[in-house]
C-alpha cells in the first residue's frame, strides 16, 4: 500500500490555482523530493497532505486513505518539519523534546531521549544548553529526533537544509537516508537541485503548480543524474 498519494491534486489559495493536476505516489521507505523555485506549488501539497488546505479536484491519500475522510488520522500518521523549526529558546534539547511530545500525548524517559539524540549526533555536552545557543543545523537534529521520537511512520520535510553549512548538509543527508532505511516513508521540498540528486530515491519537478518531469535514481547508483535535472529545472525557470 502507498504510504502518499497525490491524485490528480489541484489547490487554490487566495482564489489562485496553485497546484494543477499533481500526481504522484511514495511506497514505504521511499525518498522523494519536489523540486522547484518559488511559488511551484511545493509547500502547498506538504499542508494539502496535512489537511491544512483541501484540493478543489483530485485527492490528497496518507496511508490509503483519503485525507478528507480524516485529517486527523493523516496527521496522527505524519511528523512535519517545517523550513524553521519552532523550538523554545529559553529550553535546553530535552525540555523542548518533553514538552513537544506532551503535546502529542507521547511519553518520554530520558534514555529515549537519548537514543533518538544520539541518532541524530547532537554532541552530549550540547543537550543540557538553551536552544538559543544552538546554530540552525543543531535546532534541526532536535526536530527531527522529537519525529523519530513520535514514531510517525511518515516525514514531511520543508526546505530542510536551507541555511545549512555544506557538512551539516551533508550530516542531514545522512540522517534522512538511515530513517529511511529503517522504514520512514520522506517527502521534502527544495529548491537545491544538488541536495534533492543526492538524497532522494525520485525527484518530482513542480513549475508554476505543475508537475513538468520526473527523475529516478538508476538502480546501483548513489544519486540521481544532475545535470540532467539542473537543465530541466534551469530550462523550465526561465520560461
Amino acid at each position: 500500500m502507498p504510504m502518499l498519494i497525490a491524485k490528480a491534486l489541484s489547490v487554490e489559495r487566495s482564489g489562485q490555482q496553485v497546484l494543477k493536476d499533481v500526481s504522484f505516489q511514495l511506497e514505504q521507505g521511499e525518498i522523494h523530493a519536489l523540486l522547484g523555485g518559488n511559488g511551484a506549488g511545493k509547500s502547498t501539497t506538504l499542508l494539502t497532505f496535512l489537511g491544512f488546505l483541501s484540493p478543489v479536484s483530485g485527492s490528497a491519500h496518507v496511508q490509503g486513505r483519503a485525507v478528507s475522510e480524516s485529517v486527523s488520522a493523516a496527521r496522527q500518521a505524519i511528523a512535519y518539519l517545517p523550513e524553521a523549526a519552532t523550538l523554545y529558546g529559553h529550553l535546553n534539547a530535552y525540555e523542548n523534546l518533553r514538552y513537544f511530545l506532551s503535546l502529542a500525548k507521547t511519553e518520554t524517559h530520558r534514555k529515549a531521549l537519548d537514543a533518538a539524540l544520539d541518532r541524530v549526533a547532537l554532541q552530549a555536552e550540547a543537550r543540557e544548553a538553551r536552544m538559543q545557543t544552538y546554530s540552525k543545523g543543531m535546532r534541526q537534529k532536535v526536530a527531527i529526533a522529537m519525529a523519530i521520537l513520535r514514531e510517525a511512520p511518515i516525514l514531511l520535510l520543508d526546505e530542510p537544509t536551507s541555511g545549512l553549512d555544506p557538512a551539516a548538509i551533508d550530516d542531514f543527508n545522512r540522517l534522512v537516508r538511515d530513517l529511511a532505511e529503517s522504514g520512514r516513508t520522506i517527502l521534502l521540498v527544495t529548491h537545491d537541485v544538488y541536495g534533492a540528486c543526492h538524497v532522494a530515491d525520485r525527484i518530482h519537478l513542480l513549475h508554476k503548480g505543475e508537475l513538468v518531469g520526473t527523475f529516478d535514481r538508476p538502480s546501483g547508483m548513489d544519486r540521481i543524474d544532475t545535470e540532467a535535472v539542473h537543465a530541466a529545472f534551469t530550462t523550465h525557470a526561465a520560461a
